[in-house]
């Protein structure tokens, strides 16, 4: 069944269940993709620029040669929300899936007539199927597990480009399944034993009203990491990068975790250890308090309406944080 919402492909718009990339493509054969989301508050795109620079730094770094400048970019991504518009209620907000690949491989060309250019494609859905069943995680909070599966390190692979090639992620998200109990999330360490990100997210903790945050250096830096910087400056509350372990992580206040479609979700475990007195730390709601006030929103009760939305969306289903597994947890 076709929805009506349109996708950009290679200069074109086509409905977004034509639109398909090549089996040739280098995204196919070596995760070779550079992507973003974004998300919007009130249908206004948030921080779409910095998605993009960090997109474009990537493309810089994979020696992608995209024809689009990022101002052509930033365009294509309106245009797009334009276009679809009409297949939004009022109160839906606009994720944008960005995808950038080198295109199909050069021993392939002769199937494109030794036409070969990147593939770039730009989707628009609602923010609500990312998510949905995210509301139980803003009273219960997030356990953090940690897995034996590690973060890449940036002297193997720079962490700092948003790649499709991800195997590591689902793999820390595949093991974390397994873990009894419920609202597992994974965590991985760093090749040194430092507490490194999660599976697309990155965490924080709280200690002695301090938050910290793992440096830079082996992780994926999140467009809303980078954010809670300017939240907290906002707040007057010191944050810091700072390498810390499990001990640390374990004696800490309060933690939370970022990323683009939810902001922040609590953790009020770390590998089933209560942190602090086992619910949302007060910091933890300050600074969603004023991201909500920035955005003109509360963040908490959209994703608590958005769940009800969605009641059924993403039961039993993997997602980008959390991969079930086919046994009983």
């Amino acid at each position: 069944m076709k929805s009506g919402r349109v996708v950009y492909l290679n200069g074109n718009y086509v409905d977004e269940i034509d639109a398909k990339i090549s089996i040739y493509d280098s995204a196919l054969m070596f995760g070779d993709m550079v992507f973003e989301m974004t998300r919007s508050f009130n249908q206004e795109q948030f921080l779409l620029r910095k998605h993009l620079e960090r997109m474009y730094n990537g493309l810089k770094i994979l020696h992608i040669p995209i024809k689009q400048s990022i101002d052509e970019m930033e365009q294509i991504c309106f245009q797009t929300i334009e276009m679809n518009k009409s297949h939004f209620n009022d109160t839906d907000e606009h994720r944008l899936l960005i995808n950038v690949s080198r295109g199909p491989l050069g021993i392939y060309a002769p199937i494109f007539d030794n036409k070969l250019e990147p593939t770039v494609v730009v989707a628009d859905f609602p923010l609500k199927w990312t998510v949905a069943g995210m509301d139980a995680l803003i009273d219960e909070g997030i356990n953090a597990v940690v897995t034996s599966q590690r973060a890449i390190p940036a002297h193997m692979m720079e962490p700092k480009i948003k790649n499709r090639s991800r195997l590591f992620y689902q793999m820390a998200n595949i093991e974390a399944s397994f873990f009894k109990g419920k609202n597992n999330w994974a965590l991985l360490l760093d090749d040194q034993g430092f507490v490194a990100e999660g599976s697309g997210d990155n965490i924080f903790f709280v200690k002695d009203g301090v938050v910290f945050t793992p440096e830079a250096r082996n992780i994926l830096v999140g467009i809303s990491r980078n954010y809670i910087f300017e939240v907290c400056n906002q707040l007057g509350i010191k944050c810091v990068e700072k390498n810390f372990g499990t001990y640390e992580a374990i004696t800490a206040d309060e933690s939370f975790m970022t990323a683009t479609p939810f902001c922040l979700l609590p953790v009020t475990r770390f590998n089933h250890i209560k942190l602090g007195n086992g619910k949302m730390g007060q910091i933890t709601k300050k600074i969603h308090d004023q991201w909500s006030k920035n955005v003109g929103l509360d963040i908490f009760e959209q994703i608590r309406k958005f769940s009800k939305e969605c009641a059924t969306l993403n039961k039993n289903q993997p997602t980008p944080y959390v991969f079930n597994s086919s046994e009983d947890n």
